[in-house]
């Protein structure tokens, strides 16, 4: 909260894209929810965005009762990687890195999704 307020306060937060997350969730509380040895779960994970052109004091999407899967506004990590990519003013679909021979997208083969909706 400190720092957004910073950034606020010398009016750099608008220019500023803060992120914080994990790659993966936790599973959900119940036995029948999805687990494996790691404990990771891929469907259903928080990230949480602020500054940078975005709504703010919104909530985007959300997951069933125990936390387990993403029941509305599902996010795939590659829509989350085009949606930052294009907050930082790149092209998601042209940006490559190089590796194993062959250039890379960090949205994956099949491209993301820019998550307009929490734009402000």
């Amino acid at each position: 909260a400190a720092l957004l307020g910073d950034l606020e306060q010398r009016g750099m937060l608008d220019d500023t894209l803060v992120i914080w997350g994990g790659e993966f969730g936790r599973p959900g509380l119940l036995p029948s929810d999805k687990k494996d040895e790691s404990g990771h779960n891929p469907d259903g994970f928080t990230f949480w965005m602020a500054g940078g052109g975005l709504k703010r004091g919104i909530a985007y999407g959300k997951t069933d009762e125990t936390g387990s899967r993403a029941v509305e506004g599902k996010v795939h990590f590659r829509d989350l990687h085009a949606t930052i990519l294009h907050l930082l003013g790149l092209e998601p679909d042209k940006l490559t890195f190089w590796h194993e021979g062959r250039n890379h997208r960090l949205t994956g083969p099949e491209g993301g999704r820019v998550v307009t909706e929490i734009f402000a």
